[in-house]
């Protein structure tokens, strides 16, 4: 049996680190884990390029397997959201 590779996608900041810490208390001796911090833009910036390919719009977000979970899915702030919220008429 291959590893579960999970990656986790945080800004290092204090919202993302008990999300970290979950995944890593959860996870078993077959999940091998990868932590990419997008606020330090790792050196190779594969940490952007997959943020970009799995479609990451908010952190933390995780991975599984080169898939996102579907509880960080299609969660992003739009224009709408903004201006139903009466941003722009002030």
């Amino acid at each position: 049996m291959s590893k579960r590779q999970i990656e986790i996608f945080t800004a290092g900041c204090p919202v993302c680190e008990p999300v970290v810490q979950l995944v890593k208390e959860t996870a078993g001796k077959d999940c091998e884990i990868t932590l990419h911090n997008l606020s330090e833009q790792c050196e190779s910036k594969i940490c952007i390029s997959k943020m970009k390919e799995y479609g990451v719009k908010r952190v933390p977000a995780i991975a599984v397997n080169g898939k996102l979970l579907d509880c960080c899915t299609n969660i992003e702030i739009t224009k709408d959201d903004l201006t139903n919220a009466g941003i722009g008429s002030c």
